[in-house]
């Protein structure tokens, strides 16, 4: 079987990514293994602790916070989200989701914390990117590829959100990624405390995640990765350098988008998911809490409309559950998802294994690119 350096080491040779850090943890046994460098120009190797920006890799780290809000009794699952986020409270749906953006009708019921995190709200993407609905949501709101300091601070944006209809009625269809963007201003709105701090006290500083932030200090940016894309001619080009976009502190801390981190704090928050929210001989999250989010929300016909973005696979709380194997790793039940940074982290409760891939070149949709398919089928052992 190819070892992890070759398997990563051949996408770098071939100029696919600069360079990326991979982790396979089975059990006790942790394999790491960074290859190539931080950035085309080979400015530094890459290493173990080198940070990358994880997009949306930050969902299920954000819904596991808002699962923590559930479990000290401050919100409900059940609860409409009206009374902490009044924006969202009358909520219109456009008639039909191919309708324009003024043809709307009133929704039928409340938004509410489950929608929310099952990502059913009835805001985000689906596969039809040509909707007139969806046009304010990447102009105004700036959805999509990760660009911090390009969005307005929570309640600015909260009042643009107040006024662009529903795609779908809510709990009705999977739409992706705004909903967790909401899930921030909730956490935020309920604890009245800014999302990063919320996070640090209860995720990170238990996790010992010492390096996940929504922003890289001055201290570290020598060990932060540039972020390319795939140009339109050969070769790839800068979308972000060290000290651009996540250099300072954003007005907007994205829960769809906007962390930073390093392979082994990703490794600590999803080993405490496969742990069953234990960590360090601390229960962060209770079982239950963990099999919520790592269970399977979506009907057969939800997934069905869903398109490319959960081919085989459903939704859990904050990231995709595989559901029908369609690849040698894709074994059900397990969680994670995918960063549209070049990134991703899974946990496969039935074997026990965590993988987590970063690496720096935008993907360029909803496929696969092709050094995590090989990283998956290393991990599986296929």
């Amino acid at each position: 079987m190819t070892n992890l350096h070759d398997t990563l080491h051949q996408h770098v040779s071939s100029g696919s990514v600069p360079g990326a850090v991979g982790l396979v943890a089975r059990g006790d046994r942790i394999e790491v293994q960074p290859v190539g460098f931080v950035d085309v120009d080979g400015t530094s190797p890459m290493a173990r602790d080198s940070i990358f920006r994880i997009a949306s890799v930050t969902k299920p780290m954000v819904a596991a916070a808002v699962m923590m809000l559930i479990e000290d009794g401050r919100i409900a699952p059940d609860d409409p989200v009206g009374q902490w986020l009044p924006e969202l409270a009358s909520p219109n749906v456009v008639r039909a989701p191919f309708a324009p953006i003024d043809d709307v009708v009133p929704a039928t019921r409340p938004i509410t914390v489950s929608d929310l995190l099952s990502s059913k709200a009835g805001y985000g993407f689906p596969s039809d990117f040509s909707l007139p609905a969806l046009a304010p949501l990447i102009s105004e709101l700036k959805q999509g590829p990760p660009q911090p300091q390009l969005v307005p601070a929570p309640d600015e944006w909260m009042a643009t959100l107040s006024r662009i209809p529903l795609l779908h009625q809510p709990g009705e269809a999977w739409l992706y990624n705004i909903a967790s963007d909401i899930q921030g201003v909730l956490i935020a709105r309920v604890t009245g405390r800014p999302l990063p701090d919320f996070l640090a006290e209860r995720l990170f500083e238990p996790l010992g995640m010492v390096d996940t932030a929504f922003a890289v200090p001055a201290d570290k940016l020598d060990r932060f990765t540039s972020y390319y894309r795939t140009g339109p001619k050969v070769g790839l080009e800068l979308v972000d350098a060290p000290d651009g976009q996540w250099s300072k502190p954003p007005a907007f801390p994205s829960g769809a988008g906007g962390l930073v981190s390093t392979a082994d704090d990703c490794r600590a928050f999803y080993g405490m998911l496969l742990a069953e929210g234990t960590a360090a001989g601390r229960q962060l999250l209770s079982p239950g809490s963990v099999r919520l989010m790592t269970t399977n929300h979506l009907t057969p016909s939800q997934r069905e409309e869903s398109g490319l973005f959960l081919e085989g696979m459903g939704w859990g709380y904050g990231g995709s559950v595989d559901v029908e194997p369609t690849e040698p790793w894709n074994v059900p039940g397990r969680y994670g998802w995918v960063g549209g940074t070049g990134t991703a982290a899974y946990i496969t409760p039935s074997t026990g294994t965590l993988t987590v891939l970063l690496s720096q070149v935008e993907m360029a949709g909803p496929s696969f690119p092709a050094v995590m398919r090989d990283f998956w089928r290393y991990a599986a052992g296929v």
